[in-house]
């Protein structure tokens, strides 16, 4: 042996025994067969320690490691290339972290300073020690086991280094019964395999620990990089319907056909337009946005198709329309149920031939333009009623997309949020946080305005609350009142008219064609618009404005 005190000399060995051979075997065997199962060094090398004591009799095994070893000093070891031995670690502390026959308060007790005890020359020296008598041995600390639980009779210490690369890392160490009938020989061999094996086992645990975290930081890249395709075109979400959307968006992009984006008030139909424009070989020309609902009906068709100098009082110079303007690239019409049926047919033409007509021009530009509609109204109801030209909506419902609403992207408003929250504290100077119960919160309610009603929602918790860090329960005072109706496509006219749906042609209708109360009616579920409110009954807006000038009047003479 390298090392070794004793207190008396070695005696005569016994003759070997054919059976500790059989348990030997059995001993590899089994140690195999649970480095098979599990990597894990608390089962693995608890168990090992285990049958040593059963199979061998060596007991109050334990695995003493130095306090650098974790996973990060055997990531620094394993990748170390294979050198001389090192001379140990003389300066380092250790402490028994897995044993066998030892209860936990005596495994708290064996920890070693620098060089202390038998277990602290073995880390310090490299070097084997074998103790043939305990109580012989001034340096044998008892430190964990008091003597008097000992057995009385002759009692041996064995404690062997354990190597990463040949960079002692540890001790194995365990008790052995002197008048035993098998040769200390063969009980250092065998601990020296098993003492190799937990060093390969330790070693291996780092490498799949540090394997495990390259793979978690890979995976996490991947999310981001998912994350970053959901929002390349400025669209946040990994919900199956956003997905599904954005993957009908991203087959047809290619295509020249029109698009009708279909769904609730602040679903986002702006964002996706753009994407449309954005996946397609137009990305790089111009994207018109137009608001159908925002221009009156007389400026209808000089907004989208542009005019001549002199076609009106006013008109100085030529100017081209949004039309001209989007030339080889996207034109998006939000609101298209909102545009009157003069302009409906003015816009099937422009979509069929490819070709406007400046209002008070002579001749034909051609352009080049992808439709992009959008509406959150039923148009097919509006087609039945009258008010939507049926051959325009088959010419723009080529490749209609729905878009969801907030209520079926439920795994989606705590990014939204949290991306509302970063944009708005950003803009005001400020530091507002949510909490995570203020977060499931948010995620709680049904959010009949969609996106844009959450932003609103951040906007005014931000501007208004005096908490860094805002609960659920202050948050409450900040969200709409919730309604039990969801709200849904709306109708071509509102519920509280209950006039006759206008024909595509209108025919003749006299002066008394309608009441007061009719008129009066259908300008009220119109927000005072006279021509929405004309369209409804199937009247021009000067036959409305005629008609309810003369009503006027005729109330005025009965006073």
């Amino acid at each position: 042996m390298p090392f070794a005190t004793a207190a008396r000399t070695a005696t005569t060995h016994p003759a070997p025994n054919p059976q500790w051979r059989a348990q030997e075997l059995l001993l590899m065997s089994e140690v195999m067969r649970l480095v098979g199962k599990s990597l894990a060094p608390e089962v693995v090398l608890r168990e090992m320690l285990h049958l040593i004591s059963e199979l061998l009799g060596l007991n109050r095994g334990r695995i003493v490691l130095a306090d650098f070893v974790g996973d990060i000093a055997l990531e620094g070891l394993a990748d170390r290339k294979p050198g001389a031995r090192s001379p140990g670690h003389a300066g380092t502390a250790s402490s028994i972290r897995y044993a066998y026959g030892l209860t936990k308060t005596e495994m708290a007790r064996g920890r070693y300073g620098p060089g202390e005890g038998i277990t602290g020359r073995v880390l310090a020296t490299a070097q084997p020690i074998i103790v043939q008598d305990i109580d012989a041995e001034s340096q044998f600390l008892a430190r964990s086991v008091k003597r008097a639980q000992l057995p009385q009779e002759v009692v041996a210490f064995i404690a062997l280094p354990i190597e990463v690369n040949r960079e002692v890392i540890g001790v194995l160490a365990c008790h052995r019964i002197r008048s035993r009938d098998r040769q200390l020989n063969d009980d250092v061999a065998v601990l020296k395999i098993l003492a190799t094996l937990a060093g390969q086992l330790l070693q291996l645990q780092a490498l799949v620990a540090e394997k495990t975290r390259a793979l978690q930081a890979k995976n996490l890249l991947l999310e981001r990089a998912l994350e970053t395709a959901a929002v390349r075109y400025g669209i946040i979400g990994t919900s199956p319907a956003l997905l599904q959307a954005l993957g009908e968006l991203e087959r047809v992009s290619e295509a020249t056909a029109s698009v009708l984006l279909l769904g609730e008030s602040g679903t986002g139909k702006e964002l996706f337009a753009r994407a449309v424009h954005l996946s397609s070989q137009r990305r790089d020309q111009p994207f018109i946005k137009v608001n159908c609902a925002a221009i009156p009906d007389t400026l209808f068709e000089s907004e989208l198709f542009g005019y001549e100098r002199g076609a009106f009082t006013g008109a100085q110079t030529a100017r081209a329309g949004w039309f001209e303007q989007a030339d080889r690239g996207t034109i998006f019409l939000d609101e298209i149920g909102e545009m009157p049926l003069a302009m409906q047919t003015k816009l099937l033409r422009t979509l069929q031939e490819g070709t406007i007509v400046r209002l008070g021009g002579k001749r034909e530009v051609k352009v080049s333009v992808r439709v992009v509609a959008a509406t959150n109204r039923n148009l097919e109801t509006d087609v039945q009623a009258g008010s939507f030209r049926r051959d325009l909506f088959y010419r723009l419902n080529v490749i209609p997309i729905r878009l969801p609403s907030l209520r079926e992207r439920q795994q989606d408003i705590r990014a939204l949020a949290i991306h509302f929250l970063s944009r708005v504290n950003q803009d005001n100077q400020r530091n507002v946080s949510l909490s995570s119960d203020a977060l499931a919160r948010l995620e709680q309610h049904p959010w009949p305005g969609n996106i844009r009603e959450l932003g609103n929602v951040i906007e005014r918790l931000v501007l208004l609350t005096d908490s860094t860090m805002v609960s659920s329960r202050e948050l409450e005072r900040f969200l709409p009142q919730e309604s039990g109706a969801k709200p849904a496509l709306k109708p071509a006219i509102a519920p509280a008219t209950t006039v006759t749906p206008a024909p595509l042609v209108r025919d003749y209708q006299a002066a008394q064609s309608h009441s007061a109360a009719q008129l009066q009616e259908s300008l009220a579920a119109h927000g005072g618009n006279q021509s929405r409110a004309a369209q409804a009954l199937g009247l021009t807006v000067r036959q409305f404005g005629y008609r309810l000038k003369k009503l006027g009047q005729h109330n005025a003479d009965n006073l």
